[in-house]
C-alpha cells in the first residue's frame, strides 16, 4: 500500500474490469491517502462528517430487495458522543428472518448459476464506488459510528473492503482456472457450485470491512446470504449494503438482516437450509452457535460449514538482541490505535531486563505524546471505545490492575464515560506471567509487560507459546538470526499470523493472509487464495467418448 494525492487518483485510469478480461485480471492494493491538513481528500472527508450531523439515518430490514420497516427499533449511537444518535434500525424477528431465507432459497439456483465473472463483476464495481464515488461517505460513516480516527477508517473501510472485493475476484478467477488431467478416453472438468442452502454472515463492529467481506465473499462465490451487522456498526454496514445495489447486486442475494443476537441465531440454526456461518466475534458467541449446529445436526441438508475468527492475547516477544526503538513504536501502535480493539493488538509483552530501562522511559515519553478525543478531530491517536459494556469490562481490568500487589500501572489507568466511552491507553507491569491480565483477552488499549532475565529466553519462548487459549497474531523481535529461527519454530502454534521485528497488527489484503487457530477461530485465511474455496461445493465431472464395450476385466481370463 502507498499513498497517493486524491488529484492522481482521478487522473488515473480508473479501475473498471470488463468481462472478456476477467481470465486474465491483475489488480494491486488500493493506494491510500495521507490526508493532510488542507489536501482534497481530507476536505472530502470532513464534508461527509458535516452532512452526518444531526442526522439519524432511519435502517430497515431488507428481504428481496424491498425495505421492511419492523417498528422495533434500536439506535446506534457515536461512541465518543453516546448522546447523539446516529442510526435508528429496524430489527428483524424470528418470523421475518425465516422470510428472509425463504426469499434467499428462491433466488439461489438463478444466481449460482450465473457465471462466476457475472458475479464478480458486481464486486468489482462495488469496490469501484468505494474506491471514488463513496469513498468520503463510508469514511465519514466509520469514523461517526465505530470512532475510528481517519488514518484507521482509511486502510479499514475504504482499502481493506476495496481490496476485499478486487482479490477475491482475482483468486477465485485463478481457482477456476484448474483443469484436471484428461485422457485418451475422457474429458474431466471442475464445477465450482455454491452451496446447497444459504449462509449467515455475522459481522463484528471493529473492522467495516469485515461486514462487507463476511457477506460479499461467499455472494461471490454463488451463495445467498443472510448479512446481520453489528449493532454497532449498523451505518457503516448499510452504507455498503447500498454500495452493493447500486453495483448491480440482484434482490435477495444478499439480505441485511438486523437482528438481536440470540434470535437471529436460533433462527438460523434451526433453519434445514442454512449452509455455513461466517463469523467475527466473540469465542463465546461462536461456540455457542457451534454447540446449537451440533445439536441440530439431523435437521440440516448438509453439513454447515463454520468459518470463526474470534481475537486473541496477542504478544510481543523481545530478545535482548532487538532494536529497542522498533519495539517501542511497534508496541504504541499495536496496542493503543483504535483502542486495542483490532482482534490482532497487541496485550502482552514480554521484555528482556536489559532493554526494559529504556523502553520503560520511552514507552512513558510517546505514552505522554498519546492524544485521545472524540474521532472526527483528525489530530487524536484514539478515540473511544465502542460502547458502555465494553468500558465497563476494560474498568474492571484498570481496577483490578490498581488493586493487584502482582501488578503496578506505569502509565495511564484512567477512563471517563461522561460523554464517550473513553480510556486512557494504559501500560502495566506483571511481576507474575501467568496473571489473568496477562492471559484474558480485554479488548482494549491495555498492554501488559513482563519483564524476564535475559538468559531465559528459551523459558519465555515457551511461557509465550503456553500462556494463553489463543493463537492469533505474535511478533518477535530480534536482530539475531538464530533467536529469529529458534522462536519461530517454537512459536510455531502460538499464532495464524506471525511477525518479526514488526508489530502484531496491520495484515494486508494479498500480503498477509488473516487468522488465528486454537480458540482464535478457524483459521480460514481472509484476503488469501483458499478463502474462496471455503465458499464452493466443488464437483468433477467425467465425460467418456469412448464406448464401453464390456464388464470384464484381463485378470478374469483363464
Amino acid at each position: 500500500m502507498f499513498a497517493v494525492s486524491l488529484r492522481v487518483l482521478r487522473r488515473a485510469p480508473r479501475l473498471h474490469f470488463r468481462l472478456q478480461a476477467m481470465a486474465s485480471l491483475s489488480i494491486k492494493n488500493e493506494p491510500m491517502f495521507n490526508f493532510t491538513k488542507d489536501s482534497p481528500e481530507r476536505k472530502q472527508v470532513e464534508e461527509a462528517l458535516k452532512s452526518l450531523e444531526g442526522q439519524c439515518e432511519e435502517v430497515p430490514v431488507v428481504i428481496g430487495g424491498e425495505r421492511i420497516f419492523t417498528g422495533n427499533c434500536r439506535y446506534q449511537v457515536s461512541p465518543y458522543d453516546h448522546q447523539t444518535k446516529i442510526a435508528k434500525y429496524h430489527l428483524a424477528d424470528k418470523e421475518l428472518i425465516n422470510k428472509a431465507i425463504d426469499n434467499a432459497m428462491s433466488v439461489r439456483a438463478e444466481w449460482e448459476r450465473r457465471p462466476l465473472e457475472e458475479r464478480a463483476q458486481v464486486f468489482l464495481k462495488a469496490a469501484d464506488l468505494l474506491s471514488t464515488k463513496y469513498r468520503p461517505l463510508i469514511l465519514a460513516t466509520t469514523i461517526k459510528g465505530q470512532a475510528k480516527n481517519i488514518w484507521q477508517a482509511e486502510i479499514d473501510a475504504a482499502a481493506e473492503l476495496i481490496d476485499f472485493y478486487r482479490f477475491n475476484a482475482k483468486f477465485a478467477l485463478e481457482l477456476v482456472k484448474y483443469k484436471p488431467i484428461d485422457t485418451q478416453e475422457s474429458i474431466n472438468t471442475m464445477d465450482y457450485r455454491g452451496l446447497e442452502g444459504f449462509v449467515a454472515a455475522v459481522s463484528p463492529f471493529n473492522f467495516t470491512a469485515i461486514g462487507g467481506n463476511l457477506a460479499g465473499a461467499p455472494a461471490m462465490m454463488g451463495n445467498v446470504v443472510l448479512w446481520k451487522p453489528s449493532d454497532t456498526a449498523v451505518l457503516a454496514g448499510w452504507t455498503i449494503y447500498k454500495v452493493l445495489e447500486e453495483a448491480g447486486l440482484p434482490g435477495g442475494v444478499i439480505q441485511f438482516v438486523p437482528a438481536d443476537g440470540p434470535t437471529f441465531g436460533d433462527t438460523i440454526t434451526s433453519s434445514p437450509h442454512l449452509a455455513a456461518i461466517n463469523f467475527t466475534g466473540s469465542v463465546k458467541t461462536f461456540q455457542h452457535l457451534w454447540r446449537q449446529v451440533g445439536e441440530n445436526i439431523q435437521r440440516y441438508r448438509t453439513f454447515p460449514r463454520l468459518v470463526g475468527e474470534c481475537g486473541g492475547k496477542n504478544y510481543h516477544f523481545v530478545h535482548s538482541s532487538a532494536d529497542a526503538e522498533s519495539v517501542v513504536n511497534g508496541s504504541i501502535r499495536s496496542a493503543f490505535e483504535y483502542g486495542g480493539q483490532k482482534c490482532s493488538a497487541c496485550s502482552r509483552a514480554y521484555i528482556p531486563e536489559s532493554l526494559w530501562p529504556t523502553i520503560k522511559s520511552r514507552l512513558i515519553e510517546e505514552h505522554k505524546k498519546v492524544k485521545v478525543g472524540p474521532a472526527d478531530d483528525f489530530t487524536v491517536f484514539l478515540s473511544a471505545v465502542i460502547d458502555d459494556k465494553s468500558f465497563g469490562r476494560i474498568k474492571e481490568y484498570l481496577e483490578y490492575a490498581k488493586s493487584s500487589p502482582n501488578l503496578e500501572v506505569i502509565a495511564g489507568g484512567n477512563c471517563d464515560d461522561s460523554k464517550g466511552y473513553f480510556v486512557e491507553p494504559t501500560i502495566i507491569e506483571a511481576k507474575d506471567p501467568k496473571d489473568r491480565i496477562m492471559q484474558e483477552e480485554i479488548f482494549g488499549p491495555v498492554l501488559t509487560v513482563y519483564v524476564y532475565p535475559d538468559n531465559d529466553y528459551k523459558q519465555i519462548l515457551q511461557l509465550v507459546n503456553e500462556t494463553s487459549p489463543f493463537a492469533l497474531t505474535g511478533s518477535v523481535f530480534a536482530l539475531d538470526q538464530k533467536i529469529v529461527d529458534e522462536a519461530s519454530q517454537v512459536l510455531r502454534q502460538s499464532a495464524g499470523n506471525f511477525y518479526i521485528n514488526d508489530k502484531s497488527t496491520g495484515s494486508v489484503v494479498g500480503q498477509q493472509p488473516f487468522g488465528g487457530a486454537r480458540v482464535s477461530g478457524t483459521n480460514d485465511k481472509a484476503g488469501g487464495p483458499h478463502y474462496c474455496l471455503k465458499w464452493v461445493s466443488p464437483m468433477a465431472v467425467k465425460e467418456t467418448k469412448v464406448p464401453l464395450t464390456g464388464w470384464t476385466y484381463p485378470h478374469m481370463k483363464e
